[in-house]
C-alpha cells in the first residue's frame, strides 16, 4: 500500500482585493523595466532552476525545477503575512523537468520523459506520492522538456521537441542533406494529445496532436477560442551548415520565433521550411534544397506572430485577470528566455513580451512589457545574463508572475496606478 504524504497547504479567507492592497512593489521594481503603472517585486529567489509555475486560487506557487535542489524538483510556496514574499517552501518529486500545470484538483508536472499529476485537497493541500499518466516519452538529449497544457475537456497536451537542429543526416554538419521524409516526426517534433485522467499512457495511447513542430516550450489554451497556442524554437546555423547561401548576420536574425495556433492535424512544416520574418514567407530550408529565395511548405500553416529570431520563447501566458489594464485583456505574453547564437551580433530576448489580441487574432504589433532581466544593457554572451525568464502564470488577483531559471528567482508584476 501506497503511503500518503500532504504538504500543510494553510487556507487564508482574505479576498484577493485585500492582498493586492497589502502587496507593494520592490523600490526598484526588483531591476525590471515596466510600463507606467506597474510594479514588480521578488517573491522568492535562489531557487534553482526554475522552470514552469502555477499559481493555487489562495495564491501559493507551484514550481517545477529543471535540475533537483537538494534533492527536490517541485517546490511549494507559501506567503504568510500577504506581503508577496514566500516565507514557508517545502519540496517533493524526485525529478527535473519543466512542465507544470495546475487545473481544478490536480496539479500536473513532466519530466523529461514522463507526466504526473498530484491530487490536491479543498484547501489545496498536496498528495505528495502522485500517479504517472503518460510514459515513455522520447528523450534523446536534445529538446528534451516536456511542456504540458489541459484543455477545457480534461485532454493533456504535451510536447516533445525534435532531437535535431533540421533532420540532416548528420545533425549540425555543414552540407549535409536532410533526410526525407524525416523519422524524428514519428514520434518527436509536435505535439501528442492525452487524457489526464488515465494511468501509464504511452504513445499508442495518445494523438498526435500536431506535427512539424522543432520544440515548443511555451504554450497556453485559449479560452476565448477554445485551442491550442504554442510558441517554436525556429532552427539554428544556417550559415553554418550552409555558408554558400547564408551569411553570419542572416544565420543570427533568421529564422522567425513564431507563435502558431493549432488544430487537431496541424503542420507547421519543419524540417523541410522555416519562416522568414523580413520576407514574410516560408521558405525551403536549405537541406532540402532552399536558398534563402526558394520558397516552401504549401501544405504547412503560417504562423500567427513572428518575433525576431533565436530568442527562445519559453513561457505562453493568455491574461485573462481583471487587474491589468483593459488592453492586456485576453492579449498574450510570452517570456523569451534569451539566445545564445547570435554572435558576432548582440544576444536578444531576456524580456516578457506583450501581443495584443481581439476577437482571438492578435490586433497590434508585439511590445516589450518587461524588461531588464538580463542585468545587461548588451548581452554578447548567454553567461552574461543575471536572470532568464522561463514560466508564466497568472495569480487569482491578475498579478502575473514570472519564473527565472538563471538564478531561481520567482517575480510578481502587479499594476499600482489607480
Amino acid at each position: 500500500m501506497k503511503k500518503h504524504f500532504y504538504l500543510p497547504i494553510l487556507l487564508f479567507l482574505q479576498t484577493t482585493v485585500i492582498i493586492a492592497q497589502q502587496v507593494k512593489p520592490d523600490a526598484n521594481n526588483a531591476g525590471l523595466k515596466l510600463p507606467a503603472g506597474f510594479g514588480a517585486l521578488k517573491v522568492a529567489d535562489n531557487l534553482g532552476s526554475a522552470r514552469h509555475i502555477a499559481i493555487t486560487p489562495q495564491g501559493d506557487i507551484f514550481v517545477k525545477l529543471g535540475d533537483l535542489k537538494d534533492g527536490k524538483g517541485i517546490y511549494w510556496l507559501h506567503d504568510s503575512n500577504k506581503d508577496g514574499k514566500a516565507d514557508k517552501m517545502l519540496g517533493f518529486g524526485d525529478y527535473g523537468g519543466t512542465g507544470m500545470y495546475l487545473k481544478g484538483n490536480y496539479l500536473y508536472a513532466s519530466s523529461n520523459t514522463e507526466v504526473v499529476r498530484y491530487k490536491l485537497a479543498n484547501d489545496y493541500s498536496v498528495d505528495t506520492t502522485g500517479e504517472k499518466i503518460i510514459t515513455g516519452l522520447l528523450d534523446r538529449g536534445e529538446h528534451e522538456s516536456k511542456s504540458i497544457v489541459l484543455d477545457k475537456d480534461d485532454n493533456i497536451y504535451v510536447n516533445v521537441g525534435a532531437y535535431s537542429n533540421s533532420c540532416q543526416e548528420q545533425d549540425r554538419q555543414e552540407g549535409s542533406m536532410g533526410k526525407k521524409p524525416c523519422p524524428i516526426l514519428d514520434s518527436a517534433g509536435g505535439i501528442w494529445q492525452f487524457k489526464a485522467d488515465k494511468e501509464n499512457q504511452t504513445y499508442g495511447d495518445a494523438i498526435h496532436y500536431a506535427t512539424g513542430l522543432r520544440n515548443v516550450v511555451g504554450l497556453d489554451w485559449n479560452t476565448q477560442t477554445n485551442t491550442l497556442f504554442v510558441m517554436q524554437h525556429g532552427r539554428d546555423q544556417l550559415a553554418d551548415n550552409f555558408p554558400t547561401y547564408f551569411n553570419v548576420k542572416q544565420s543570427a536574425e533568421l529564422p522567425a520565433e513564431c507563435m502558431y495556433e493549432l488544430h487537431k492535424g496541424s503542420n507547421c512544416g519543419w524540417p523541410y521550411i522555416y519562416y522568414d520574418e523580413f520576407q514574410h514567407k516560408k521558405m525551403l530550408a536549405p537541406e532540402y534544397g532552399g536558398d534563402g529565395k526558394k520558397t516552401g511548405g504549401e501544405d504547412a500553416q503560417n504562423p500567427i506572430v513572428a518575433f525576431p529570431g533565436h530568442m527562445a520563447p519559453d513561457g505562453l501566458l493568455f491574461y485573462t485577470g481583471n487587474m491589468f489594464p483593459e488592453k492586456y485583456k485576453n492579449g498574450a505574453f510570452i517570456a523569451f528566455h534569451g539566445s545564445w547564437n547570435r554572435a558576432p551580433e548582440p544576444q536578444k530576448g531576456y524580456f516578457v513580451a506583450f501581443v495584443p489580441f481581439k476577437d482571438g487574432k492578435p490586433s497590434g504589433d508585439w511590445e516589450i512589457f518587461a524588461d531588464g532581466f538580463s542585468g545587461k544593457t548588451t548581452v554578447t554572451s548567454p553567461s552574461q545574463a543575471v536572470h532568464r525568464p522561463c514560466g508564466l502564470a497568472q495569480g487569482p488577483d491578475g498579478s502575473l508572475y514570472v519564473s527565472d531559471d538563471a538564478k531561481g528567482t520567482i517575480y510578481r508584476i502587479i499594476y499600482t496606478a489607480k
